[in-house]
C-alpha cells in the first residue's frame, strides 16, 4: 500500500463482496469510478498538510475508518469530506440512495507515531457512523401527476421490466426490438435504467409456455410486464390479476399489437381501460383492404379467408370481412387451421374451392406459416392480402396496417410514463396507429400478373418489398 490512508466508507457493503477502488492523487476535482455499474465521483473538496498520495477500499465491516500506511507524524489539518451523491443498481429495487457523508472535523496534536495514528483512526470510524442514508420513493409510488419532483426522484433507478412476444415472426419481432430501441433511449434521456434483457422471452404459442413465464416474471418481481399480441396478452392480465404484489398493487401490463382489446376483455374501455392494463392497439381497417381488392380485381365472385379461429385478434376483422362481401354480394369461404401444417391444408383447401382472393387479418399462426404457403398462391395466380406488411415479406402478395415500428415505440413510451412518470395504467387511453400503408411485395406482384398501380392513390402510403425473412 502507498503513503497515505484507507477511506473505507461506511453502510455500502454487499455480503460476501469485497471490492477495492483505487485512486492515486485525486485532489480538489476528484475521480470517477465504476462498481456494479453505479459511477460514483470521490470528490476531495480541500486537503491542507503534505500532499500525498491514497487510495480508497470497500470492506464488509461497513466501518469508516482512516489508516495510515505507515508511521506519518501529523500536524493539526482538517479533512473536510463534503457532499457525495452515489448511483446504486440492484441494491434495492426502485430506490434511489443518495449517502451523504458530512464533515468531520479532526483536531489532533499527535507527538506520539504509533499511538496517535490508532486514534486517527478511532475518530474516522466515529465520523463514519454518522453517515446518513435517504431512500426516496420512486416516482412508481406517486399519484398519477408528477411534477418536478417527481421526475428527479426517478434519476438514478433502475425497473425490470418484462417483454413477452407471442411467437417468433416478422411483424412481431419488428416490434420487440423497437421497444427495446426507444427503452435504451428513455434510459439515456431520464437517467434511469430499464433492464429488460434478463426478462425478454418468446411465448412460442403455447399456453402452457407463456403461463409459466408469467409465472417466472411474477417471480422475479418486475416492475412492468410488455405483452406483444392478445394471447399473450390475456395471458399476462390473468397472471398479475391473481398474483398481487405483497402490498395489494398489481403489476402494470403495457400490451401491444393487440387488434381489439375491448373485445378480448382486456380493457373496459379505449378511452378508460380500468385496471392494471393498457397499450397499443394494431386494429385493422378491414373495409379499407377489400377496398384495395376490388381495385385490383373489380370482377371478383370469391373471395377465401384464412385465419386460426382460436384467436381474439381475428374475431372483428373476419366479422367485418363477411359483412363487407355480403353488402357486395362477393361469396365467402372460410378456411381455419391453429398451426402450419393445418394452415397449409386450409390454403389448399380454398384453392380447391375456386377463392380468387384470400383475406388474412392480423394473425400471428397465418404470418408465422405465410413462407411455407406463400408459393401455393403464387403458383394458383391467387393474392393474398394480409393485415400487416409482414406478411408481404414473407411472400403474400400485399400486407396493409400499422406502421409496427412506431407501434413499438409508442409501447415503449408508455411503459416509460409509467414507471419513470408515476403514471397509472387504468388512466392511459389504449393508443391506435393510423392505418393506411400498403405494402407490396413486387415479386408476387410479377408472378401473379396483378397490377397495384392504382393502391398509391388509395392508401397513405405504399411501400414495396421482396420476400424476405426478417425485415433489415
Amino acid at each position: 500500500m502507498k503513503d497515505g490512508m484507507a477511506l473505507i466508507p461506511n453502510g455500502l457493503s454487499r455480503p460476501g463482496r469485497n471490492v477495492s477502488i483505487h485512486a492515486d492523487r485525486v485532489a480538489s476535482g476528484g475521480n470517477r469510478t465504476r462498481y456494479q455499474g453505479g459511477i460514483y465521483d470521490c470528490i476531495w473538496k480541500k486537503r491542507i498538510g503534505t500532499v500525498f498520495p491514497h487510495q480508497f477500499e470497500w470492506y464488509r465491516d461497513n466501518n469508516l475508518r482512516l489508516l495510515p500506511s505507515q508511521t506519518l507524524v501529523w500536524g493539526g489539518f482538517i479533512i473536510l469530506l463534503i457532499k457525495k451523491k452515489i448511483e446504486m443498481e440492484e441494491i434495492m429495487k426502485k430506490k434511489s440512495i443518495t449517502l451523504l457523508l458530512t464533515g468531520a472535523v479532526l483536531t489532533a496534536a499527535l507527538t506520539g507515531c504509533g499511538a496517535n495514528g490508532s486514534n486517527a483512526g478511532a475518530a474516522a470510524s466515529d465520523s463514519g457512523a454518522s453517515a446518513d442514508t435517504e431512500n426516496a420513493e420512486t416516482p412508481a409510488d406517486t399519484d398519477n401527476a408528477p411534477d418536478a419532483d417527481t421526475a428527479e426522484a426517478a434519476s438514478g433507478s433502475s425497473y425490470k421490466v418484462g417483454i413477452v412476444q407471442y411467437v417468433d415472426d416478422a411483424s412481431l419481432n419488428q416490434i420487440v426490438a423497437a421497444i427495446q430501441t426507444e427503452l435504451d433511449k428513455k434510459s439515456e434521456e431520464l437517467g434511469i435504467s430499464f433492464d429488460y434483457k434478463n426478462y425478454t422471452y418468446n411465448g412460442q404459442a403455447d399456453a402452457t409456455t407463456m403461463n409459466q413465464i408469467a409465472t417466472d416474471l411474477i417471480a422475479s418481481d418486475v416492475d412492468l410486464i410488455i405483452p406483444v399480441a392478445t394471447p399473450v396478452a390475456m395471458v399476462m392480465q390473468n397472471a398479475t390479476a391473481e398474483n398481487p404484489r405483497d402490498d395489494g398493487s398489481l403489476i402494470p401490463v403495457v400490451f401491444s399489437a393487440v387488434s381489439d382489446p375491448v373485445g378480448a376483455g382486456l380493457v373496459a374501455s379505449m378511452d378508460a381501460p380500468g385496471s392494471n392494463i393498457t397499450g397499443t392497439s394494431d386494429a385493422l381497417n378491414t373495409e379499407a383492404v377489400f377496398d384495395l381488392m376490388l381495385a385490383a380485381n373489380p370482377d371478383i365472385q370469391t373471395v377465401g379467408l384464412l385465419y386460426d379461429k382460436s384467436q381474439d385478434a381475428s374475431t372483428a376483422a373476419i366479422a367485418a370481412a363477411k359483412a363487407y362481401c355480403e353488402a357486395k354480394g362477393i361469396t365467402v369461404i372460410e378456411k381455419t387451421g391453429t398451426n402450419n401444417g393445418e394452415i397449409s391444408l386450409a390454403a389448399d383447401a380454398l384453392l380447391s374451392s375456386g377463392a380468387e382472393a384470400v383475406f388474412t387479418p392480423t394473425d400471428n399462426n397465418v404470418m408465422t406459416a405465410e413462407l411455407a404457403i406463400y408459393e401455393k398462391f403464387i403458383d394458383a395466380k391467387v393474392p393474398h392480402y394480409g393485415g400487416a406488411d409482414s406478411f408481404a415479406l414473407n411472400g403474400a402478395f400485399m400486407g396493409y396496417g400499422v406502421n409496427y415500428v412506431e407501434l413499438g415505440t409508442a409501447t415503449a413510451d408508455m411503459a416509460a410514463a409509467i414507471l419513470a412518470e408515476g403514471k397509472e395504467p387504468s388512466s392511459l387511453a389504449v393508443q391506435t396507429m393510423d392505418n393506411g400503408i400498403a405494402t407490396v411485395n413486387t415479386e408476387t406482384a410479377e408472378a401473379i400478373g396483378l397490377d397495384y398501380s392504382m393502391f398509391a392513390d388509395k392508401c397513405s402510403s405504399l411501400v414495396e418489398i421482396q420476400t424476405a425473412e426478417e425485415f433489415n
